[in-house]
Formats: C-alpha cells, structure tokens, sequence
C-alpha cells in the first residue's frame, strides 16, 4: 500500500489525546465552497486551491460533503458509484490531489459516507429492478409486495422525511423502501453482501489517505424487526428526535464495531462520525463506545436556543452523556440542513458571541463554511432556483435548505464574489460583497479575524481543547461563566448589558468592551484568569 502522509501525522498515545478529541473540523459543501472551471458549480480543483485559507483560519480538518458519482436527486447523497467522482466535481485524481495537499498542509481530510441508501441508478438496484421479484439481488434492498387486494397499497405506513409515502411501486408490482426521496433506495443492512461492499468501500478511500468518514443517516440502517406499522399519523421530521422503529435501532452498532476494526488497520487516527439523530444524548452516546465510532454531532447542542439556562443544561447533559463511554463532546451551530445560526439566533452579534462559547467548551468543536464570515440565512430564494427535494414535495421537510448552501463570497463587489468566473448555481445577495474574506481579511473587528484568532488562542492555550468538563462559575441571571484551568469564558445572552467582576485579563471579546466589569449584551468574552 501507498505510504501516505496522514500516517506520518501525530497519533495519540497513552498521554496524548487522539487528534478528533480537540479538532476544528470545517465543513465544506463542494458546489458552494469554489469553482475552479466557471460552470458556476463548485469542484474540488476549487476546493484544493483554497485549502491555504482554511490552514491560514486555524482549522485541524476538512469535512467534505458528497462529491461522488450521482444523479444529483439529492445534492449528492444520491450516490450512483462510492469510488467514483461525479464529473461536476472533477476526478478521482483531483480527490488525490486534495486529500495529499491537504496532508502536506498539515490538514485532516474526513469524506462523507452514505450507507443508509444510495441512489436508484446503483447498478446494484438497477439490476435488482431487471431481476424481478425474488430474486438475489432484491435481497440487498427491502422489496415487498403491497397490501390491499392487488398489492395497490404501501407494504407499511412510514412515511418519507421528504414527504408521502417512503415506499414506491414498480413495474412487476413489489414496492422498496426509500426514507428519503424515491431516488434514493434503502439498503437491507441485514443481507452480508451490503456488510461487505462498506467495508471495501471504508478500505478504497483509507488507501487513497482519508482520514476518517462523516457517516449519514448513521442511526438509520437498521429497520426494527417485520417493518412494523408507525401506528400513527405524524410527519417525520429530518432533524428531531422521535422514537421510531427505522432509526437508532439497536442492531446498527453491530455495523459499527465491524467498521472500527477497519479504520484501525490504518496507522494515523482514522476516526468514524455519527450523524446519528437520537432521542436523547445517551443514546447518542452508545455509538461512541470504545469499540465503534469516534464522534457524533451534538445536534441536542445545535437545537439549543439562545438562552443561558438552556445552554448550559445542555452543556452539562452533552458532557456527561459522553464521559462513561470516553468520547469527545462535539459542538456544532450550522450545517448544510439548518438555517445558518446569525438568522436562527437573530443577530450577527449573537452568532460572534455563540462562536466564542462554542470554540471555549471542551471537546471537538465544528464550523460549517461561511460561518467564519458571519453569513445569513438566504432567505429569499426564487422557487425556481431551488433544488433541495423536500421542497418539491407536499407535507415534507420545510424545503428551505438550499438556503444555506448558497456559494460563498471571496473577494470583489460583486456577484459571484470570486467563487468563480460563471456566476454561482444558486444566487448570491449583493449585500454579501462586505461579507468576502478579501472584504473582511485584516479588519480587526470583522467576524473572519474574530473566528481566526480564536481558533489561533484555541490552538496554543493549554486549557482548550480537549477535556470533559467545565467548573461552572456564579453568574447573573441570563449570563454564562465557566473556568478551564486559568481559562474563563464569561457569556451574556440577554440583550442588556450585565455587571460582572472582571475575573482576569481579557484575551478576547465577541464585541466591543468598555468597563471590564460590565459584560456587554450579547457577548461572549474569553479571560486568562
């Protein structure tokens, strides 16, 4: 096998912690993040280029969303071929390229993994559908006939996340399961050829150097048991946490364990993370036993409001859910399927603010792309550019993710901001032309330098990082202060200034600070103590 540089990166030892356990993972969204040929989608030539910007931010990986061989159903989590680049994206010798610059950069590449489903035209299913029924390759999905008395009605009630029916009939009568939108087929996890396939798959892109998988819809490949009736008429939701019979059944950690055993064949830290939507933190918790995975998004953390109490029983819910299992608490604000935390919190001053918490709290922590330049939400989106699926499709998901993924802006005035030299797949509000990182790079009171020097305090301030809890201080009502070693973070969530005794020497504040026993509105302030 290939020597790779990612086997020559540090590796935890008996003292030192596993690298996942601190790191800043950004997260890119490949046809948003840069365009390097000017069909107005991004690609990873573009991505490549720009990886000198994300060292230069302070990351310590890179979170790269589906660029794989797809139809595009689903932006890509839609995958067609797993060892295959979608040509929107480039090669499979561009994903080499990005995976070994990012190495030589001193950055982590993590890939994204869709094993729940993949798209119908798999030649997997694509050839199950020319079987027919009862045949072999059927086996890998869940074909059933229907009920009624031609088989006219759905095999069970679930319902799809993105609305109606999550089963489709074909042709010859069977109908198979799909959670998501019907391009998008489900695997039978229970058949081994599937088991297998993964754990090939897992091995072609940990020979290629990457350096762990951000693993989709990992609470949902197993199904409970007969595929049993919901019982009950309620609109699943893609981000929530209802108990139901396909999501976080028990059978999934079996999967888990066996992917472990692969990722520590490889030398250099490969680590599995969970997007695991669960009922509750401990739940969640049992993916990251020491046997299986590494990390999963705290998405209890992500659902949290701009509220001190509320932020802080979380705080301490996350932390303690993860420390009987060992594993680092992550900590994430947006992501490419929630509004960008500046709208959803209300103000660019709480998103700064929230930031500064977020990079303080022991653990892994997450930065979603544009975040570092405080964007918002793009509310205004034309229905005719629009392209996430659940937004063509009744009683589904709100449909309104693609507001979050509009391309992000680099340098000019405008659009499409440096992204590239043929507009942007989505449209770019003119108001973003001072939000460019050439707009905001040197200006001391912009959210890039806010986010860079953070993440630079972060780095070389020997009580950030990793850790399992914080000593909570005596606060207000509405504000936040907790000690790490001789590190205090102080937080004001109300939008009124908040006297509190300066508890050390300011190292940084979210806002402008005047009397440094008064905490201003909104605002999150970083102390040596």
């Amino acid at each position: 096998m290939t020597q790779h540089l990612a086997d020559a990166l540090p590796t935890s030892t008996g003292t030192q912690p596993g690298w996942w356990r601190e790191a800043v993972i950004y997260q890119v969204y490949p046809r948003s993040f840069a365009d390097s040929n000017g069909d107005g989608m991004g690609d990873l030539e573009g991505i490549r280029s720009r990886l000198p910007y994300l060292k230069e931010l302070g990351v310590d990986a890179v979170w790269l969303s589906p660029f794989y061989a797809s139809p595009q159903a689903d932006a890509g989590y839609d995958v067609a071929d797993y060892r295959a680049i979608d040509p929107m994206f480039g090669t499979l010798h561009d994903a080499d390229a990005v995976i070994r610059e990012a190495h030589e950069l001193g950055l982590r590449i993590i890939v994204d993994l869709v094993p729940n489903h993949c798209s119908d035209q798999h030649e997997w299913f694509k050839q199950a559908l020319r079987e027919g029924p009862g045949t072999p390759l059927r086996e890998r999905f869940h074909f059933r006939p229907g009920q009624g008395d031609n088989g006219e009605l759905p095999p069970n009630d679930w319902e799809s996340i993105f609305g109606g029916p999550a089963w489709t009939r074909v042709a010859d009568g069977e109908w198979y399961l799909h959670l998501f939108a019907p391009e998008q087929p489900d695997f039978n996890w229970e058949h081994p050829a599937v088991q297998d396939e993964f754990r090939s798959i897992l091995r072609f892109w940990l020979d290629l150097g990457a350096d762990g998988f951000r693993i989709d819809v990992a609470h949902g490949l197993v199904k409970a048991p007969g595929l049993p009736d919901l019982g009950r008429d309620e609109q699943l939701k893609l981000l929530g946490n209802q108990v139901l019979p396909f999501f976080d059944q028990d059978g999934v950690h079996e999967i888990y364990r066996s992917w472990r055993l692969v990722l520590d064949e490889y030398a250099g830290d490969r680590i599995g993370v969970a997007e695991a939507w669960t009922p509750s933190a401990d739940r969640t918790a049992l993916y990251l036993r020491p046997d299986e995975l590494h990390q999963a998004f705290n998405f209890h953390y992500l659902n949290t409001g701009w509220d001190a109490e509320a932020l802080r029983a979380t705080i301490d819910e996350s932390l303690d859910s993860m420390r009987p299992v060992g594993a680092p608490t992550t900590w994430v604000l947006s992501n490419h399927d929630v509004v960008r935390h500046r709208t959803r919190f209300g103000s660019l001053e709480r998103a700064r603010a929230a930031a500064l918490l977020m990079l303080a709290l022991p653990g892994s922590a997450y930065v979603y792309q544009g975040e570092e330049l405080g964007l918002p939400e793009v509310v205004d989106l034309p229905d005719e550019v629009r392209q996430d699926p659940s937004f063509f499709k009744a009683n589904g998901q709100d449909g309104l993710r693609d507001g979050c993924r509009v391309p992000i802006p680099w340098s000019g005035d405008q659009a499409p901001y440096g992204f590239g030299t043929g507009g942007s797949w989505l449209p770019q509000p003119a108001e973003w032309a001072g939000l460019s990182v050439e707009a905001q790079t040197g200006d001391p009171d912009s959210t890039l330098e806010l986010y860079r020097s953070a993440l630079g305090v972060r780095r070389e301030h020997p009580a950030l990082g990793a850790g399992d809890a914080v000593e909570w201080l005596p606060a207000p009502a509405g504000v936040l202060a907790f000690r790490r070693g001789d590190f205090v973070c102080t937080v004001n969530t109300t939008d009124e200034p908040v006297r509190l005794p300066a508890p050390g020497t300011v190292v940084l504040a979210s806002g402008e600070l005047g009397d440094p026993d008064v905490l201003p509105a909104d605002c999150t302030v970083w102390w040596q103590g």
